[in-house]
């Protein structure tokens, strides 16, 4: 404030609102925030520390001078508690727009190839198989060809080291891939205390604590497993804000079921366009349930012809590439290795 203001008749705080601004710290600032504001703003003596309760910007001698002062600041603060408003409203759509940008864009390739036959790996979980002796996945009809050539001694199709003879050996296997920071080994080790299968005790804090430790390293099932464990309450208080949350990282790194949960999520808030979005994305990972929801929406009329192709082209190309004559005759053999819906 310049020292020509006359204090004792107003305090004008208007020719800061015109340069309001937000400083790196995230305060608000103008010429109306520098050290003049010690100044009273009714009787014009120094030393003032009894602020505004609104605006935060003008200072008083005491509860005396503020309420001699009230009538003739309201305007000034009600402009300027307007205009900080609209600053964090603009701030607040400018993010969300820019979290949609990084929610929304084209996903990440898809699943690695086997790395037998280097085709692309089936989304089913039946359809491949996590090698607790390697740490690789082996699609559903290299790991049957390779079962065929000898049935007694059901080596690794990679590795070539013997299947694990029982539930203690297969953990023990998982737990050395644990220590060399295998993000795989370490969500399923999480899950199977979670669960608690293979002799193992059923413990959500320390599946909890493996799934982080597995997202950490990058793993997007580990985030998808983490925002379930806050849906479900499975060793922690049910939080759907931070389930939500956890949702759109794992989806964000490519997890088709996260997607499945965002779009069923914008879904049953009324926000269809938004949600077909998410069952779009998924359906390029091979998530036949996004496509089945995509198919009523459009039957129903709630998505566009356009919609309804772009999910059936998509799944298509997914099916193109990991079909194969070998992965076919599996499925045919036993459930066990089906690999497609």
């Amino acid at each position: 404030m310049s020292k020509e203001t006359d204090l004792s008749s107003s305090y004008d705080i208007s020719q800061g609102i015109s340069g309001v601004n937000i400083s790196d710290n995230g305060s608000i600032c103008g010429s109306c925030t520098d050290n003049s504001t010690e100044i009273c703003a009714n009787c014009g003596k120094g030393g003032a520390l009894n602020t505004c309760n609104k605006c935060k910007q003008v200072k008083y001698c005491n509860a005396v001078c503020k309420k001699v002062h009230k009538k003739k600041h309201k305007k000034d603060c009600e402009e300027y508690v307007r205009r900080v408003a609209e600053l964090h409203e603009e701030e607040s759509r400018r993010a969300a727009e820019l979290r949609d940008i990084e929610l929304f864009k084209q996903p990440p390739p898809p699943e690695e190839e086997c790395p037998i036959c280097f085709q692309r790996l089936p989304l089913l979980g039946s359809g491949k198989k996590y090698k607790s002796c390697c740490g690789k996945y082996v699609c559903n009809g290299c790991s049957y060809a390779h079962s065929n050539i000898d049935p007694i001694k059901q080596l690794c199709p990679f590795c070539g080291i013997p299947a694990a003879k029982s539930n203690e050996e297969n953990i023990k296997r998982l737990k050395k891939r644990v220590e060399v920071n295998d993000g795989e080994a370490i969500h399923n080790l999480g899950s199977y205390y979670s669960q608690g299968i293979y002799n193992l005790p059923q413990d959500h804090a320390k599946a909890l604590k493996l799934w982080y430790q597995a997202a950490e390293l990058g793993s997007a099932p580990a985030y998808f497993s983490i925002g379930t464990a806050y849906q479900l309450k499975q060793g922690v208080k049910s939080d759907m804000k931070k389930a939500m949350h956890y949702y759109e990282l794992a989806a964000m790194k490519g997890d088709d079921g996260a997607r499945y949960m965002l779009g069923y999520a914008e879904q049953n808030r009324g926000n269809v366009e938004r949600a077909i979005k998410h069952y779009l994305i998924a359906v390029v990972y091979g998530h036949h349930d996004s496509l089945t929801v995509i198919q009523e929406l459009y039957s129903n009329g709630h998505a566009t012809k356009d919609d309804y192709t772009k999910a059936l082209r998509a799944y298509q190309e997914y099916l193109n590439e990991v079909k194969s004559p070998q992965r076919d005759e599996a499925a045919a053999y036993k459930d066990e290795y089906k690999y497609i819906e």
